[in-house]
């Protein structure tokens, strides 16, 4: 009986004690708002205490219905002290900001010695949290980065230095990323793959990187997804769709969990678009990454992706104003039928990760990609193009006062791709002394089906295009040849293609410091054999940098390797569906000499890099674009060159946010094997080096951040883009007709964002929104400037042959309203 009335009063003092208890919570920050890890809390007298986690998180028990002050402290920073008196099991939230404890020593940058002796770059994926854009986040900051050129805020594709879409590398956990192949334009486009909630590192070089990186001729993007270490997530949304993710760990932190959700409908930018009708674009994505740690020394991973792309178009009418102010034009087109695409695409990757050892590290990746791709349509379009009254003196200024040309066209298209991708492969590393060794080894096996079906008629005053000999006058015209009816700009596939691909690659860096100077060498040799054309390769490719000890922070830095890019499907095409089987691989020379200076301004942090860089090209095949969709002459080859500038100068601008500005000067051009023509009298002419389809020669990019100094829940995001014009050329045209050129591309987007909840909320133990650490909302005005940048043309032809240019425009400026919440 004493044995239960002792439990039974062990109880209810236990149960006393635990409602003598309150509970203490929040976040710690630096004075420029970024997580403080490692931050001690504890009661202001007393042992004990407890510390923030890498997010700035802490959580305390505190002793109920006492005044106690409750003590925050760190290494380099002031001490702060906050006075509490809790009621028993409350919890209460104190978010604090420290400051520097010294204000004359100047704020550091730490930066990652290694990267920055490489042509890698590191981007902060978080100042992209507000970024004002029509499409993906990190491919918006993307395009604000030296040497990189995109005239199309409705897709994520983006050239570099010169190069076209299929010349870049994406890397998400050490897995390649593929494109889509039939998207032709940026409203098919949806959703890229990286999902930037999920992003923790991103590095990107424009050129002269390493030979662990494939096998690319420009660029490569190496995103690594986050490690969860506690509970959280976030979810946005905004009139062009919305995003949620959850990350988290269990069994024992064993477990971590990395979720994403995305959907996306610009349907309500398209329905902005000259071209009006019944828009519905429906891109859902789904990705998932799954860590488990098996034993102290093995973790196994996997990473998934389920993406689905859905686009309809009913088109009914379309008014384009084009030409000069003398001589304004008009085209009308009324439309009958629709599109329909779909693109479904599956992703799986499987990593085992094993520690050897402190200093070797073992990665064994099996992945597959699945896409499947559809693209049906069938569009009339009957068109009109006119002369516009251009007199202000006129009462019919600014109508169609005369009709130059009536025509109908039809577009037809069954098109279906299926794309299979397999990949094992092995990559190690080994840190010895001041070396790093780095080696790898890689299969590829790739199953890929091509169904196209693609035409155009063009019937110009009842005369179709091209036009058919007629039989009018002949006495007996059924016993004249059979005239067929021809098709415009025929592309028909019916190719099976099986291939497998091994490529290796080692690299090794070695680091001297000395008294005056610091060197660091990075070189390594690739290898890469496609059994399709029986070709291998061999890429050289080397690094060095130099530091030395001056009293200014300047690094210079060269490179200098040998880059081949085996075809993949696309570029064995050519315009018309025939297949070049035995293709050989791209070539490109890559030199490449930087400086990066680490300075200090307005005693705040800086970095300015300057690269100049020249590129040798061999056995191109060269092609064209139209609007995102890459056309090869497959059976063509060329050479030619690339050179250029890229400067860019980052850092705090405004005290505590980062912004920069980009500035690329640019050429490359071309020479096709075999273009030589005969004039009217006979002569040959050789046309020689013409500007490569990338040929911008100018680009200028800023990514500003601003806040209110009084008040700093009040910030300001802008994206400014200015590319020159591109070269362009009329369609069915020798490639050495190419030479028109577009308008420049400028847009700027801004965005003026409102922290409803942050470090500085108060919120009541009971309250719902206690949960968020922060909610903002932002508005952002979409092309402030109103410019119409034309994407590309569509050509209209009359009956005397005459080709008109109407210019393809992309969106005007919009409103856009975006509500981003984490907790």
């Amino acid at each position: 009986m004493k044995f239960f009335i002792g439990i039974l009063i062990f109880v209810v003092s236990f149960n006393a004690m635990s409602q003598d208890r309150s509970t203490v919570y929040g976040r710690i920050f630096d004075e420029y708002g970024k997580p403080l890890e490692l931050v001690n809390v504890a009661i202001s007298g007393l042992p004990g205490g407890t510390v923030s986690d890498e997010r700035g998180r802490y959580e305390l028990e505190v002793p109920s219905n006492k005044e106690i002050y409750i003590a925050f402290s760190f290494i380099g920073y002031k001490k702060e002290a906050e006075k509490v008196l809790l009621k028993s099991g409350e919890r209460f939230r104190i978010d604090k900001r420290l400051k520097i404890e010294s204000t004359e020593l100047p704020t550091v940058e730490v930066e990652d010695k290694l990267i920055r002796s490489t042509n890698l770059v590191r981007i902060d994926p978080k100042v992209a949290i507000n970024i004002p854009t029509s499409s993906d986040r990190i491919p918006t900051l993307l395009k604000t980065l030296p040497g990189v050129s995109s005239g199309n805020e409705l897709s994520s594709q983006y050239s570099v230095r010169g190069g076209n879409f299929d010349e870049n590398l994406v890397y998400v956990n050490d897995i390649e990323i593929y494109r889509p192949f039939l998207i032709r334009s940026g409203q098919q486009e949806g959703l890229s793959f990286v999902n930037s909630d999920l992003v923790s590192s991103l590095l990107f070089s424009a050129g002269g990187f390493d030979a662990k990186y494939g096998d690319k001729m420009s660029s490569v993007l190496d995103l690594q997804y986050r490690k969860p270490t506690d509970f959280g997530g976030s979810f946005s949304g905004s009139l062009l769709g919305g995003s949620i993710h959850l990350e988290g760990l269990a069994n024992k932190r064993k477990f971590t969990y990395l979720l994403g959700a995305r959907y996306k409908t610009n349907q309500y930018i398209l329905n902005a678009l000259e071209t009006k009708g019944d828009y519905k674009p429906v891109f859902l994505d789904i990705q998932a990454l799954f860590t488990y740690k098996v034993a102290k020394k093995l973790e196994i991973s996997f990473l998934g992706n389920i993406a689905s792309n859905r686009y309809k178009l009913v088109p009914e009418t379309r008014e384009t104003n084009f030409g000069t102010v003398s001589q304004a034009k008009r085209l009308t087109v009324y439309f009958d039928g629709q599109e329909v695409d779909r693109y479904l695409t599956y992703l799986g990757g499987l990593t085992a990760t094993y520690t050897l050892n402190k200093n070797t590290r073992l990665k064994f990746i099996a992945s597959g990609y699945n896409s499947q791709e559809n693209e049906n349509y069938d569009i009339i379009g009957q068109y009109w193009i006119g002369d516009i009254e251009n007199s202000l003196a006129s009462e019919n200024f600014g109508d169609v006062i005369e009709s130059q040309s009536v025509g109908t066209q039809m577009t037809h298209a069954r098109n279906q791709m299926d794309i299979y991708v397999y990949n094992f492969s092995h990559k190690g590393t080994h840190e010895y002394g001041n070396k790093l060794l780095q080696w790898g080894i890689k299969f590829q096996h790739e199953d890929i089906a091509d169904e196209m079906n693609e035409w155009m008629l063009i019937d110009s005053a009842g005369y179709t295009l091209p036009r058919p000999h007629d039989s009018i006058g002949y006495s007996y015209p059924e016993l004249q040849p059979y005239n067929p009816l021809n098709l415009y700009e025929v592309i028909r596939t019916n190719e099976k293609l099986i291939s497998n691909r091994y490529s290796a690659y080692i690299q090794n860096t070695w680091g001297l410091d000395s008294e005056n100077s610091d060197f660091t060498l990075t070189a390594g040799v690739r290898a890469n054999y496609w059994d399709q054309n029986e070709q291998l390769v061999i890429s050289p490719r080397a690094t060095i940098s130099f530091a030395p000890v001056w009293e200014k922070d300047v690094l210079f830095r060269f490179s200098a390797g040998l880059y081949y890019q085996p075809p993949f499907y696309r570029e064995l095409k050519d315009l018309y569906g025939e297949i070049n089987y035995d293709q050989r691989a791209q070539t490109s020379i890559h030199f490449v000499a930087a400086s990066d200076w680490n300075f200090q301004a307005w005693n705040r942090p800086f970095k300015f890099v300057t690269e100049v860089y020249y590129k040798y090209l061999d056995n191109l095949v060269p092609y064209f674009v139209d609007n995102v969709r890459i056309r090869y002459y497959s059976f063509d080859k060329s050479y030619g060159y690339t050179m250029g500038i890229d400067m860019k100068v980052n850092g705090e601008f405004v005290k505590g946010v980062e912004s920069w500005a980009s500035l690329s000067i640019m050429g490359t051009q071309e020479n096709i094997y075999g273009d030589s023509y005969a004039d009217e009298i006979g002569n040959t002419v050789e046309p020689g080096f013409i500007p490569r389809p990338t040929d911008q020669r100018v680009n200028f990019s800023i990514f500003f951040q601003d806040y209110l100094p009084m008040n700093p829940s009040y910030k300001m995001s802008l994206t400014l883009l200015f590319g020159s014009s591109l070269p362009f050329g009329p369609p069915q045209s020798p490639k050495y007709l190419h030479t028109l050129r577009m308008p420049t591309y400028r847009r700027v987007d801004i965005g003026f964002s409102k922290e409803l909840i942050g470090e500085h909320t108060r919120f009541q133990s009971n309250s719902p929104f206690r949960v968020f650490d922060n909610v903002w909302i932002t508005a952002e005005i979409l092309n402030l400037l109103q410019v119409n940048n034309t994407v590309s043309y569509i050509w209209v032809t009359d009956i005397y042959g005459r080709q008109y240019a109407v210019p393809n425009y992309l969106t005007p400026r919009q409103l856009n309203i975006k509500l981003v919440a984490q907790f």
